[in-house]
């Protein structure tokens, strides 16, 4: 009877800790989502050239503490602030399964964008463009796959890769 107390024990005091660890990390993940919903805002306001842009990340159920779902929408600039257009939606962000990193929380040496702007017309690909030259002249070096002149001409230096 008492190697059952004490193994009854050590199992009350594992889920305890373990219950302390994942508490914690999910408060961790919600400090980083709030900080990083802020500075995508401020970056879309900054790449439109306009503060009336408004972009945000939202969780599917914010009341539950997984995280099961998270957006990113957007309303452009002089748009009516009811049409938000989707720009993605990711699941499994659970807070047990996160790694969820943003450059201003934890600095990257680098960046790379793969086809950012396979949606964007000219105007917009030069807005996105300016934002990635005055981000790359803070210590942070940017790779960006294009397929877009508009993009790539305006690179400090270009790799091709073709198939032979």
């Amino acid at each position: 009877m008492e190697a059952f107390d004490v193994s009854s024990r050590a199992t009350r005091k594992c889920n305890q800790e373990f219950e302390a660890v994942k508490s914690q990390r999910c408060q961790l993940f919600t400090d980083c989502f709030e900080h990083v919903s802020v500075k995508i805002d401020h970056i879309y306001k900054r790449i439109c050239r306009n503060n009336s842009a408004q972009a945000i990340l939202s969780a599917e159920n914010p009341r539950s503490r997984t995280w099961e779902a998270i957006s990113y929408n957007c309303v452009a600039p002089g748009k009516d602030s009811c049409r938000w257009i989707s720009v993605w939606r990711r699941k499994g962000f659970g807070c047990a399964r996160s790694r969820f990193r943003h450059p201003q929380l934890s600095p990257a040496p680098f960046l790379i964008l793969d086809e950012v702007d396979a949606a964007l017309d000219n105007s917009n690909i030069g807005k996105v463009t300016s934002f990635v030259r005055d981000e790359s002249r803070q210590n942070l070096q940017i790779i960006v796959i294009s397929l877009k002149e508009e993009f790539f001409s305006k690179a400090d230096a270009l790799l091709g890769v073709t198939l032979m």
